[in-house]
């Protein structure tokens, strides 16, 4: 599949590529239909729930959960991983990696979102190598805050980042008022 790039400053390091809108709708479906397994987002570590740092309502969703919709995102996925490859061809050189821990659809009310700084490896207990995220609808003021990249993503629908774990790429939502926000993320750690 053709994926549309969203040019980014190579030197930041993050990719974006567009996946279509049908799937992020369907993602958003999957999110409503799986009402019980819904939950409060955490940060960490420690794992806890902190409303000043974060506010969310999320949906785990294990890499071998085998949904039609669940089984074409990650296809896509790996075609991202692929195309963010060829524009840093170094990671080429890691060791093999994949999915490897839950995908999390999460839900942002009005006001809600991830306020705090952070990155998403943080300790030797998480082994992750690359991140990715893509939005799931078009959120006007609502995409994510690179630190040290001084640079904001915009929240458009169907655009998916991949982006290193570490600390060099420290970010927190833009937070919107006036808009809900649905995004899916997860990581890909060494096999």
């Amino acid at each position: 599949m053709n994926l549309k790039e969203y040019i980014l400053p190579k030197n930041s390091m993050v990719g974006g590529w567009y996946i279509p809108h049908g799937i992020c709708d369907d993602l958003i479906t999957l999110f409503k239909e799986r009402e019980e397994y819904q939950q409060p987002g955490v940060v960490g570590p420690p794992l806890r729930i902190d409303p000043d740092e974060k506010r969310s309502t999320e949906v785990p969703i294990h890499p071998s959960y085998n949904h039609p919709t669940f089984i074409l995102y990650k296809k896509l996925i790996g075609s991202i991983i692929h195309l963010y490859e060829k524009k840093y061809p170094e990671v080429e050189e890691f060791s093999k990696f994949g999915l490897g821990e839950s995908c999390q659809i999460q839900y942002y009310k009005p006001g809600e979102g991830f306020k705090k700084w952070h990155f998403e490896r943080s300790s030797g207990k998480e082994n992750r190598c690359l991140v990715f995220m893509t939005y799931l609808n078009d959120v006007p003021d609502g995409g994510t805050h690179f630190k040290y990249q001084d640079l904001t993503t915009p929240a458009e629908k169907g655009l998916t980042l991949m982006w290193p774990t570490d600390f060099s790429h420290t970010h927190k939502g833009q937070i919107t008022d006036k808009h809900e926000k649905y995004i899916i993320t997860g990581w890909l750690g060494f096999a």
